[in-house]
């Protein structure tokens, strides 16, 4: 966990922690399940939830609560100076319609990924992905990628730190494994991950580099088990990623300097 210095204002801490207690799958929520999920009391969550409902981030009927879309402002700061997903957008929807499987973009924020762009074709898992969705780096093809891009020191904290816990029965279970998996994905230049995030769930990924050759995001296909098999993805679905990953890294050599990625 990050130090924090004498600056540090705890009930913004606990502000964002009650924004970001509600989800896609919990739009709406009681006082009481939004008191457990931040670890507040009852009446510190209400106080929150009252504060946001008067600056109109939340709209409450009595009993539950719920985001309202101006929390989107919070965002929008970050994702209209990022010029990433406008210039991911079009090939991931041309990916898409090539290989007639969801497409998207990542980048790594602390210890989860965040998608910044995304093309679905079909709803192939349980929870509804979108931009701003988060899944934990360890766990996803393009986390993988991702980590495996780190500079040493910065993926030995990360393996220092992080609980990897399987998702599935047919997942990495520990650092040992991981750090073999990236030492892989490091040396072959993309990432399959197969039923670990999801059952019934292959992804393949590969690393975006900007012009300097840092790869500061990912890009990915993902498709059910019961149509791409492990052959038929890397056969049929990997040329065409890496050949988008390519055009996006050309595109963004023509943005330069100006593209922000910082998280």
């Amino acid at each position: 966990m990050t130090e924090r210095g004498e600056h540090f204002v705890q009930s913004l801490e606990r502000g964002l922690a009650v924004i970001r207690a509600f989800g896609p799958d919990d739009p709406a929520l009681t006082l009481s399940d939004v008191a457990r999920r931040t670890n507040l009391t009852r009446a510190a969550a209400r106080r929150f939830l009252l504060t946001l409902a008067d600056l109109g981030y939340v709209r409450s009927d009595g009993k539950l609560f719920a985001l309202t879309p101006r929390v989107l402002e919070l965002g929008y700061a970050y994702l209209s100076s990022l010029s990433l997903p406008e210039i991911a957008e079009p090939h991931l929807e041309r990916l898409a319609a090539e290989v007639h499987e969801s497409s998207s973009v990542s980048v790594l924020d602390g210890d989860e990924i965040v998608y910044v762009g995304r093309v679905p074709t079909s709803r192939i898992m349980r929870v509804s992905i979108n931009v701003g969705t988060r899944f934990p780096a360890y766990a996803t093809s393009m986390g993988r990628v991702l980590l495996a891009a780190l500079a040493p020191e910065e993926l030995h904290a990360y393996l220092q730190r992080a609980t990897i816990r399987p998702l599935t029965p047919r997942a990495i279970a520990s650092p040992e494994a991981l750090t073999a998996e990236l030492a892989r994905i490091r040396a072959q230049g993309w990432a399959l991950v197969d039923q670990e995030l999801e059952e019934g769930l292959r992804s393949i990924a590969a690393p975006i580099r900007d012009r300097d050759g840092r790869v500061v995001a990912a890009v990915n296909v993902s498709a059910h088990a019961s149509r791409a098999s492990r052959e038929k993805v890397r056969k049929d679905l990997l040329p065409p990623l890496l050949a988008t990953a390519q055009r996006i890294e050309a595109d963004l050599r023509e943005v330069g300097p100006r593209l922000s990625l910082t998280v």
